[in-house]
């Protein structure tokens, strides 16, 4: 008779790092210290360290925050989460690690999972942990990180980029958007979604942070497309036209796209196949529909459409998804995943332009 292999939470090790900034370092406590399993169980256990044996680490605030562990922490880690720090010296500087740090980073182990927030990615690229890969970070230093850091690919539109076993966020709050997407990856959207609602953030934001970039302000006057994005929500199982969009806001083809770029940081096509992939996404974790069915009232109208954009979005067939992160049929009073209905006509999806 075999026996179940104990149950043990995924550990996620923070490194606190002088200089760092209080909001970044209570974001994966935040995000991970939440989820449960069915039996009330933690899904993860949060542990924070330092490069040094444990004592005070200086933060850019008027306080310093005892730390615990020291960095032999590390080397039990299942994921690693490095948050911005203001007193990187030679890794800001000339891309390097100190000593110190260096041999922090050295106690992590192979196939560990790591993460960065904000200008956490410095580390992980001096640490040669990013080379020929494609990382973001802060907007306003994409351009110095990219100098300092040639080999790397810099995306500095995105909120966050998950390259498998390494994942690099934007500025700050990105780190938030990040961490509910490691925990969306681990264990499916509806306990992402529930970690959100609790912690009353969206649990996905929409565009990149090129919207957040300094351009000169709009006249006072300009509308915006945020009554097309709630009617489209409300449509996603109908085909969407850009122009029937354009005309919820009363604008030209040509004038929203641009306006909803600007607002947004995607182009229409762009955000309505994410809303689709998401509303999917809950109705295999959450409902017995067909995967048919699915594709139907998520907008995709036929199973191989939606199984293509799930395969590119996630890596994943629909029915694989299923199987991993199906986890309970919605209760009663759970929010309605889908607003079913319109037939079986194959929605049209707007121009990616």
């Amino acid at each position: 008779m075999t026996r179940e292999p104990a149950f043990r939470p995924h550990r996620v090790v923070v490194l606190a790092l002088d200089g760092l900034l209080p909001f970044e370092l209570g974001i994966p406590h935040r995000i991970f210290g939440r989820p449960k399993d069915a039996e009330g169980r933690h899904l993860y256990e949060v542990l924070t360290c330092s490069v040094r044996p444990p004592g005070p680490v200086e933060t850019d605030a008027d306080f310093a925050i005892h730390v615990g562990n020291g960095p032999q922490a590390l080397a039990t880690a299942d994921t690693v989460v490095i948050p911005a720090s203001y007193e990187l010296g030679p890794v800001l500087e000339k891309g390097v690690l100190t000593e110190e740090l260096a041999a922090a980073l050295a106690y992590i182990r192979p196939g560990t999972r790591l993460a960065s927030i904000c200008t956490g990615v410095y580390v992980l690229a001096a640490a040669g942990r990013l080379d020929g890969r494609p990382a973001t970070t802060h907007w306003a230093e994409a351009e110095h990180f990219q100098r300092l850091f040639p080999r790397i690919r810099v995306d500095a539109d995105v909120l966050f980029i998950d390259d498998g076993d390494v994942l690099t966020s934007a500025g700050v709050a990105a780190g938030i958007d990040l961490c509910l997407h490691m925990v969306r990856r681990d264990h499916g959207t509806a306990v992402a979604n529930e970690v959100a609602r609790r912690t009353v953030v969206p649990p996905h934001r929409d565009g990149g942070q090129a919207q957040y970039i300094h351009r000169p302000l709009p006249e006072p006057q300009l509308a915006t497309t945020t009554a097309a994005r709630a009617w489209a929500l409300e449509r996603l199982h109908e085909p969407i036209q850009l122009r029937d969009m354009a005309e919820q806001e009363s604008m030209s083809v040509r004038t929203f796209t641009r306006r909803f770029r600007e607002e947004v940081g995607v182009s229409p096509g762009q955000w309505l196949t994410r809303q689709r992939i998401e509303r999917a996404r809950q109705l295999l974790e959450s409902t017995d529909l067909s995967v048919d069915l699915v594709a139907r009232d998520a907008g995709f109208g036929t199973a191989q459409s939606m199984r293509q954009h799930l395969q590119a979005a996630l890596g994943v067939t629909p029915t694989v998804y299923r199987r991993t992160f199906r986890t309970r049929v919605a209760e009663p009073d759970d929010p309605p995943a889908v607003r079913t209905g319109g037939g079986n006509r194959t929605p049209l999806a707007v121009g990616e332009g």
